[in-house]
Parts: structure tokens; sequence; C-alpha cells
């Protein structure tokens, strides 16, 4: 949606901001019933490396994959057809997003890397065709807030001099600012990796990946009484999507350790050793930051079923930014890119009848504090 440069501290932000707030009620309701839901986080991975690499805004990236889970939740669409879906909804989102200078053209597209590994030709016909059958699912109407159009405004007021870091004064206002962006934007990208944070209004993941960032950077008071005015949401009703947020960024400095390792031992040693297999019903690690402090605020249920919060419906999260894991399904078509070789003819059948999701039990009772001791090494990837 074109909206003027860092309105966010403009006469009009909250204005904006309330009416943001008033189309995320509206929102098309997200069942997780597509039979490719395997193949989402693919997808939304490649979502995000296509924008990357035309260095589209995140407002882009986020309303992209949020058009492709709308999609493929509605429809039945061939393995083969999703590469032409996610491109268009990544063309469709940049064009109500950015500039026009800044929308991917047809001929950039075909000459990624990751077009001639997939022997992939994408037409301005096929283009044009999607693109149409995407606008008409929606009505027309792209405007669907994310949490992209909500992070900026809540960052506007993130840090303050008078936050204390480690329960001392900060040291350097513009330095922790900059930090707490970086760690807004990465939770940010966590959120698209899982479509379980689709359950969570997009106003609600943008506050939550501000009070996780200030979990991580140990500033106090966690959550501040203006950042609770600015966004109209308790504590309580954040803590069960700041725990998958915390748990997310855990997972992923354990795999960055882990590589760290492994890189380290094969420079010691020249022979290579393959990892143990991981077991299939290993339980989920709790943070240290979320076990310290007993006495801190616990979530409860009650308060998730009087505020109407929907249950979780998704399978652990792994490490969140590389194209790792390719599904089973695709395996015979890897390429060297870890893409998949596909045709261009397109067939999209008609809506499919309703499959829910296989919920996966996940355990509420963690505590979260914002005191704590533990290193944040993740931006030494």
């Amino acid at each position: 949606m074109e909206l003027e440069a860092q309105w966010w501290t403009g006469q009009l932000a909250a204005d904006i901001h309330q009416a943001l707030r008033y189309k995320e009620l509206k929102l098309p309701s997200y069942k997780g019933q597509s039979p490719q839901l395997h193949l989402r986080r693919y997808f939304a991975d490649l979502i995000a490396i296509v924008s990357n690499r035309f260095r589209l805004c995140p407002a882009a990236r986020h309303l992209a994959v949020y058009l492709l889970d709308l999609f493929m939740d509605r429809y039945d669409i061939s393995i083969q057809q999703l590469h032409v879906v996610a491109l268009s909804c990544l063309l469709l989102a940049s064009k109500f997003e950015e500039k026009e200078d800044s929308v991917p053209k047809l001929e950039q597209l075909n000459s990624l890397g990751c077009m001639t590994n997939m022997n992939l030709v994408l037409t301005k016909q096929n283009l044009l065709h999607m693109e149409l059958l995407l606008l008409e699912t929606f009505q027309w109407n792209l405007c669907l807030p994310t949490a992209a159009h909500f992070i900026d405004y809540y960052l506007s007021i993130a840090v303050h001099e008078t936050d204390l870091h480690d329960g001392w004064p900060m040291v350097c206002l513009e330095k922790t600012k900059l930090y707490m962006a970086k760690y807004a934007d990465y939770f940010l990208e966590v959120s698209l990796q899982d479509h379980a944070f689709l359950n969570y209004a997009p106003s609600l993941v943008a506050t939550a990946c501000v009070a996780s960032s200030r979990i991580i950077l140990r500033l106090s008071p966690t959550w501040p009484t203006r950042l609770h005015h600015l966004t109209a949401y308790s504590w309580d009703f954040l803590v069960p999507c700041i725990e998958r947020l915390l748990i997310a960024h855990d997972n992923d400095v354990k795999e960055a350790n882990k590589q760290k390792g492994q890189h380290a031992q094969s420079a010691q040693h020249t022979v290579f050793q393959a990892p143990a297999p991981q077991q299939a019903n290993t339980p989920q690690h709790v943070p240290q930051y979320l076990q310290a402090h007993q006495s801190s605020l616990q979530y409860h249920n009650q308060t998730s079923q009087q505020q109407n919060c929907q249950q979780i419906l998704s399978s652990n999260h792994t490490a969140s930014y590389p194209l790792q894991t390719c599904p089973a399904a695709l395996q015979s078509s890897v390429q060297a890119r870890g893409h998949v070789q596909t045709g261009a003819a397109m067939s999209v059948a008609v809506p499919l009848e309703v499959k829910p999701c296989i919920s996966v039990s996940y355990n509420r009772s963690y505590q979260v504090n914002g005191r704590y001791s533990c290193i944040t090494p993740c931006f030494e990837r």
C-alpha cells in the first residue's frame, strides 16, 4: 500500500496505525488446509531469496508470502505451478508496495540462476493469467496488513533513554536502537517461516517481535507502559507468540554453533565425520532465558481463551534462513541451488475440501523474563 516514507514519524501516524488495525480485523481467514502445506516453507524461502535479490522492501516480501498462503489455502495446486504462483505473488506485492522502477521485470526473473536451474521460462501470458487469477481470488483487494506494516511504528518508541540494560543505564542509545532494529527484522523473518504465526493478528506478531528483541537485548522493563499503550497489547497476551519466536531464535543459535563446531572439527581433522542423526521425538529445548526467574509473569491458557487466541497448529520450527531442507517429494529433481525443476504449463484445480492440520503438542508453561544471562551470537553468522 502506498504510504509516505517514514509515515510513522508524521502527524498522521496514529491515524494510519488505527486504519491498519481496522483493516486487519477484516483479513481473510486462514485454515492451513492446503495439501501442499509441507512445501510452504520452501516457497516462502524462495520468495525471500528473490525479494532480497531485487532489494524489495519487507512489506512487499511479507505481503507476497501472505498472498501465497491464502492462495494455497483455497486451491489444490500442482507442485509444478507453485513456482509460477510464488513469483506471481511476489510481482503483485512489489507492484502494490514498491515504486515502479523497483518492480522486477520479466527478463530479470528469467535471468535468475534459480530459473535456469529449473529449466523454467516465464512468459507474459502465463504471468498475466496467474496475476488475474490471484486478483480475482482476493476480489482485487491487496490492502492486506502484515506484521511488516506495523513494525516501524512500534520501533519508533521501542528504545528510550530511560531504559536500563542489565540494570544499568545504556551506554549508547543510538547503538541500542540499531541492534533493536536488526533483531526486530530478524524476528520478522522468523515469523515468515512458520504458518502458525498466521493464527495471530499481524499487529500482535509485530509487537511480539519488538518484545522479543527487548528480551534478547536485556532491556528493562521488559514491556514498558509506553509500548503497552501504543500497541494496546498486554504482556500476558504477547507471551505465547514471544515464546515461539524465542524458541526459534534459540534453535538458530544452536544450529549456527553446530555448524561452527563442524567447520572447526573438519579443519583440525581432515576427515569428515557426519553428525549423529536426530531422534524423531526429541523433546523441545527450552531456551535458558525462558527458564530463568520463576517469579516472572507466566502465560495461562485461560488468558488466551478469554482473548480468543487460536490454538497453534504447526510442527517444530527449524533454523530459519537457509534453504536446507527440500521436501521429500521433490528430492528427485533438486538442482545445484536447491530448487525444483518443473514445467511452465499451468493447471490450478478447483477449491479443495477442508483438511485440518495435525496439532502438535506445545508446552505453554514457559516463563519469560527480561533479565537473564545468555549470549546472543546470532549476528555472528
